[in-house]
């Protein structure tokens, strides 16, 4: 799985000009689903994103966590993330998972998010939609759980 994880003062989604998810403070996540991963590789990351220390404390350093600021999470499903550009101009993203096996498991990394204690909004698998947000910092990290 890749995970962009930016830290965001607000962020929403819209489809046909409504919005069907929106937060505050906290993660916007774009979530790219390759087709070998597994629950596995969802477990870590929900274990990892939120206890990411990316968020100022009171002296102003970056020293605390989603759950230290009470931060919200909007999860975006985001295929294009194993966009393969080697050959031409044209991207190819045959390594996605097909929606088969990456619904399943975006709405269990979305489950495992909500379980560990944060609150979590989504946008539409599959969808056209417009993301909007503001990244706060900007601060922006990228995982994939083939480099854990």
């Amino acid at each position: 799985m890749r995970a962009v994880i930016q830290r965001v003062s607000e962020a929403s989604v819209t489809i046909d000009e409504q919005i069907i998810g929106k937060i505050g403070r906290g993660f916007m996540i774009l979530l790219g689903i390759h087709e070998e991963d597994t629950q596995e590789d969802a477990d870590y990351l929900i274990r990892k994103i939120p206890l990411l220390r990316v968020f100022e404390d009171a002296e102003g350093k970056i020293n605390q966590s989603l759950r230290d600021v009470d931060g919200s999470v909007l999860s975006v499903s985001q295929f294009t993330l194993y966009a393969d550009t080697k050959k031409g101009n044209r991207p190819s993203f045959v390594k996605a998972a097909r929606p088969e096996t990456a619904i399943p498991l975006y709405e269990y990394f979305n489950e495992g998010l909500r379980q560990a204690g944060s609150t979590v909004e989504t946008g539409e698998f599959g969808g056209d939609m417009d993301v909007a947000l503001v990244n706060d910092g900007p601060v922006t990290i990228l995982f994939d759980t083939r480099d854990k």
